[in-house]
């Protein structure tokens, strides 16, 4: 059963650098929402920003009967944090960092979730010499450390992402990503994959996937699109539908299980016909590797000759009899 889940900051007002969009909602209106959304069962909560409130949050997810596929851990926008929170040069915002881990992780524990994941999108650099590279990952593997081995029944999931708010991220890629766990040492840590930040990053989402799937670490997936420059958050299949396909492919040959959390951005489009794009794409791909004969497709791409996958993927893909 295709789980399916919604980052909740996007179903309320959001804005760009000129624009504001759509209304602000409450918890309770925005969980509402996002219960009429059609194939929604989850909700990934911004902690502590958007929500906090161990108690308020447990009633609304009761009331609509939903389940938290993640709480995600804002360690940004502090002041502290504006040159980097977990590889701040200052120890004490370090340490203001990881404690926000483990608060993150407290609330999860408290109204259900089972894992973190957290964005570094403070800690990374503009230019030439602005950095000690090999500091910057030693305080990386400190902080994460600490983090992680904090509480290990909520495991932590590390996202990573090319650029935003730095011009470079330190966590960039899937590989960094799992090179970061692999300097850890610790299981109860994973990788949260966004398709949009893999493609616009230069990866292949299916290879990342498949790099993630050898690794002995778990992985937590988000899903858009955009136009392969940019971090748009658009919705899934609009620009990149064969990529988004062969994403979804490898998921679900290794069994993949966990949610699909749309990370997509209502701007100029209404948000409920927006998520609900995301979750029509996504099952209807999903159903049809049911129906075509993925064997063949493999044993396909195992010959070597690409203009006969072609002609599997124009008949059996694109529909094109």
């Amino acid at each position: 059963m295709l789980k399916l889940a919604i980052i909740t900051s996007f179903l309320s007002k959001t804005k760009d650098r000129f624009h504001e969009y759509n209304e602000p909602l409450n918890l309770d209106q925005k969980f509402k929402l996002l219960s009429t959304i059609e194939g929604y069962s989850g909700v990934e909560i911004v902690h502590p920003y958007e929500v906090s409130d161990v108690k308020q949050t447990r009633a609304a997810l009761k009331k609509y009967k939903l389940a938290v596929s993640a709480v995600n851990v804002n360690v940004k926008a502090e002041p502290e944090f504006r040159n980097g929170g977990l590889t701040s040069l200052s120890q004490s915002a370090r340490e203001k960092a990881v404690q926000f881990i483990k608060d993150a992780k407290d609330f999860a524990a408290d109204i259900g979730a089972d894992k973190v994941t957290c964005c570094p999108l403070g800690d990374g650099y503009e230019f030439a010499f602005q950095h000690d590279y090999a500091t910057a990952w030693r305080h990386l593997i400190e902080t994460f450390s600490e983090a992680g081995d904090y509480r290990r029944d909520i495991p932590l999931y590390v996202e990573y992402k090319p650029s935003e708010t730095r011009g470079r991220c330190f966590v960039d890629t899937a590989a960094k990503a799992l090179c970061l766990l692999n300097d850890i040492k610790i299981d109860a840590m994973g990788v949260t994959l966004d398709f949009g930040h893999s493609m616009y990053g230069n990866e292949n989402p299916a290879e990342a996937v498949s790099l993630l799937e050898a690794s002995p670490f778990k992985y937590y997936i988000h899903i858009n699109d955009n136009d392969g420059k940019w971090d748009w958050d658009y919705f899934c299949g609009t620009k990149h539908y064969l990529d988004y396909v062969e994403f979804l492919f490898y998921l679900k040959k290794y069994g993949y299980n966990d949610y699909f959390t749309s990370d997509t951005s209502p701007t100029r489009w209404d948000i409920k016909g927006t998520f609900e794009a995301n979750s029509r794409m996504t099952s209807k791909i999903w159903r049809m590797f049911d129906t075509i004969d993925t064997g063949r497709l493999e044993v396909l791409m195992t010959q070597g000759d690409y203009i006969q996958t072609w002609k599997f993927i124009e008949q059996n893909i694109f529909h094109l009899n």
